[in-house]
Order: structure tokens, then C-alpha cells, then sequence
């Protein structure tokens, strides 16, 4: 019985000494925290006006073409846009408004456009600026600063518009290079060499011609596109 009796006494403190031990935390070592690290100076942001110089070339890469104005200073940019508002009305506030998609579209499709001055802000529309980066594939070295920029002031109204051959690229070449050429419009135009040339197009211009000929049925509008492309394609590779 004593021991039955002591055997219990000892089961009861060592229980007693492991539930005493796991609410006591344990004793954690003191480390010294390394000192906070001192504030980084902010760098200024890639297309922050402040970096911009008077006649600068601003570039605005989108998804199907490349965007470009010139910077007059004061957070201000000149470039060119379709728009065929200035075609319908001399008001200047509400050609000065934010060119919507429609008035772009008719701009292109009635082929007027308006050299303008917006801030950088609406110029670029929330995407990246690359500045000058036409310096390195135009082989003309670019005029000086004030020239370029009063070159660009000079031309700011209402101006014809020409997908290839008067668009915003023109305009920025003119002003800093002095000749206006369009890089976007020479890819386009030897991709439609290639095209061209290529001799495969003339069979399937002529095939599809003639399926649209066994499906529509033989009349001038089927059966003249189907000479004439074939052999434009031929007399011109």
C-alpha cells in the first residue's frame, strides 16, 4: 500500500512539473537588430518632364505603331495626330480637347490630321517614353535644340494626313533632322516587296479568284479581280 501510495505521489509531481514548465516561456536570448538601413535618394522616373530637354525627340512605343512628338519645354509636347475636327470647326477649345478614337479614325479615313500641343501626360497616355532614340538609326545628325523646337511651333495647325507618307514620324524627322522620312513606312513598304515578289501570292491570288468565281458565279465582279490581280502581282515582282 506504501508503495502503491508513494508511486502515485511521484506520477503526481512529475505531471504537476510538466504542465508548470510549458506555461513558463522560455527564456529567449537578446540579439541586437542590425540599425535601419539610411533612405534611399529617389531617382527621377524615365519619362518625369524634368528629364526632358527643349527639342527633344519623344518616342511612345504602341501596339501596332510608334508614336513621336517633340518637347517644347514646360511640360509640353508638339506632335502630330489625325483628327478631322479642325476640318469642322474653328473653335480652338474644342479642337484643343483630348483626340477621342472617332475623331482619330475619321482624321485618317478623310486624311486630316492637326500638328498640336499637349502635356506629357496625354501625349504618351500612360506608356513609356523613349527619348532620342531615333539619334541612332537616322544617319542625319539632329539640328540644335531651339531650331528643332521652333521648327515644331512653327508647324503647329491643322495639316494634311498621309498614313505613309505625312504622318507624326515625318513631322518629328523634319524638325530634328531636317528632312522628313518615316522608318515605320520604309519596313512597311519592303515587307510589301517581299510580298510582291514573293511568286506563291500570284497563285493563290489566282486560285482564290477562281473559287470565288465557282461560288458566286462568272460576272465582272468576280472574273475582272481575278485577271487583274494575278497579273498586277506578276508585271510588278
Amino acid at each position: 500500500m506504501l508503495d502503491t501510495l508513494t508511486f502515485l505521489l511521484e506520477r503526481l509531481f512529475l505531471l504537476a512539473h510538466i504542465k508548470l514548465s510549458s506555461l513558463v516561456p522560455p527564456l529567449r536570448r537578446e540579439r541586437t537588430e542590425p540599425p535601419p538601413p539610411p533612405p534611399l535618394s529617389r531617382r527621377p522616373e524615365r519619362d518625369e518632364p524634368q528629364r526632358f530637354q527643349r527639342g527633344d525627340l519623344l518616342e511612345v512605343p504602341r501596339t501596332l505603331f510608334t508614336h513621336f512628338g517633340i518637347y517644347l519645354g514646360d511640360n509640353r509636347v508638339a506632335h502630330l495626330i489625325p483628327d478631322i475636327l479642325p476640318a469642322l470647326t474653328a473653335d480652338r477649345r474644342q479642337i484643343q480637347r483630348m483626340v477621342t478614337n472617332t475623331r482619330l479614325l475619321l482624321g485618317v479615313l478623310s486624311k486630316r490630321a492637326s500638328i498640336r500641343v499637349d502635356s506629357v501626360e496625354d501625349f504618351a497616355y500612360g506608356a513609356v517614353i523613349l527619348l532620342n532614340a531615333m539619334d541612332r538609326a537616322v544617319p542625319l545628325g539632329p539640328l540644335g535644340a531651339e531650331e528643332v523646337a521652333q521648327r515644331a511651333e512653327r508647324l503647329v495647325g491643322s495639316v494634311s494626313y498621309s498614313l505613309l507618307w505625312n504622318n507624326c514620324e515625318h513631322f518629328v524627322t523634319f524638325c530634328r533632322y531636317g528632312s522628313a522620312q518615316s522608318l515605320q513606312t520604309d519596313q512597311f513598304c519592303e515587307w510589301l516587296k517581299s510580298l510582291i515578289r514573293d511568286q506563291r501570292n500570284i497563285l493563290l491570288a489566282a486560285l482564290l479568284g477562281l473559287l470565288s468565281m465557282l461560288c458566286v458565279g462568272v460576272s465582272p465582279g468576280t472574273a475582272v479581280p481575278t485577271l487583274l490581280v494575278p497579273f498586277t502581282l506578276w508585271m510588278a515582282s
